[in-house]
């Protein structure tokens, strides 16, 4: 098991930021073009709540098709953050925790936590995840500067 953290000061409050996690195309295109993430069902309007399970195509950099990634909801809230267990056929543990912390300046301190087992390819995936997370908490910051 392998642990990954980032974390970043984002321009924008924690009640916008939650709630611009609870929308499916902020998800695709914070991680865009590291990883693309299409619903199964084909269906963009699902929610992320406690007990949920989404299944995703999922594509490393939009083109390596890497089979079925499932998404299942543990906890999500403004209060307690967001803590998902997921998985693929290459990657059986990807637990990720996202904290929102506010701060006094009108900003959020914004955390990406995430524990890795995959193997004999977990040093490999984790070096992978250390540069996607980086990749999407600039996004993120990027996408916030620009609606604020």
């Amino acid at each position: 098991m392998k642990t990954v953290r980032k974390t970043s000061i984002f321009p924008a409050d924690k009640n916008e930021v939650f709630r611009r996690l609870l929308e499916l195309k902020t998800l695709r295109h914070v991680a865009y073009p590291c990883a693309t993430f299409t619903p199964v069902d084909g269906k963009d309007d699902m929610k992320w709540e406690p007990g949920s399970t989404s299944c995703f195509h999922f594509r490393l950099f939009g083109f390596i098709p890497l089979g079925i990634h499932t998404i299942n909801v543990i906890r999500f809230s403004l209060e307690e953050g967001m803590y998902t267990h997921e998985a693929n056929k290459f990657v059986p543990v990807w637990n990720h925790e996202i904290i929102l912390e506010e701060m006094p300046d009108g900003k959020c301190r914004y955390t990406d936590i995430v524990e890795i087992n995959a193997g004999w390819k977990t040093f490999f995936v984790s070096l992978w995840a250390n540069c996607f997370y980086a990749h999407r908490q600039k996004k993120w910051i990027k996408l916030l500067n620009k609606e604020n």
